[in-house]
């Protein structure tokens, strides 16, 4: 099965516009919650596309509307972005899901951990500082 097969490529410009009844997303799109999704795992277009084994072009497509998800690529998004499917697209689930780490924080903390001790302690000290000082 060839990328093409998989994929249902709108126009540019062009948005789907599938005969489906009203749902209410919570005022965003599946493509916007795929976006804040990916946003928030700390997740670059390109680094999505590696975990989904998709093109980026593909992932803007499906982030501005321009592709409809399949059940395949829902799953893909789904395991990539470490999420359930419920939280990718039921409505309500932006509400109930908890927020996880960004990608980003997780990897500074792994670099965090992996320096001497005394350098960690400096570190968590200034870190600590900042946030007294940004919360007070």
């Amino acid at each position: 099965m060839s990328e093409n097969d998989t994929h249902t490529l709108l126009p540019m410009g062009k948005k789907a516009s599938v005969k489906k009844p009203a749902l209410d997303f919570g005022g965003e799109t599946l493509g916007q919650r795929l976006t804040r999704l990916r946003k928030q795992r700390g997740f670059t277009q390109v680094e999505l596309a590696e975990k989904t084994g998709i093109t980026q072009v593909l992932i803007s497509a499906y982030e501005t509307d321009r592709c409809l998800f399949s059940v395949e690529m829902a799953v893909r998004f789904a395991l990539a972005l470490e999420i359930s499917l419920d939280e990718l697209l039921h409505p309500e689930a932006k509400k109930l899901s908890g927020k996880k780490p960004n990608r980003r924080v997780l990897r500074r903390l792994e670099q965090i951990e992996s320096l001497p001790r005394r350098k960690q302690e400096a570190l968590l000290t200034t870190i600590d500082a900042f946030l007294s000082s940004a919360t007070g």
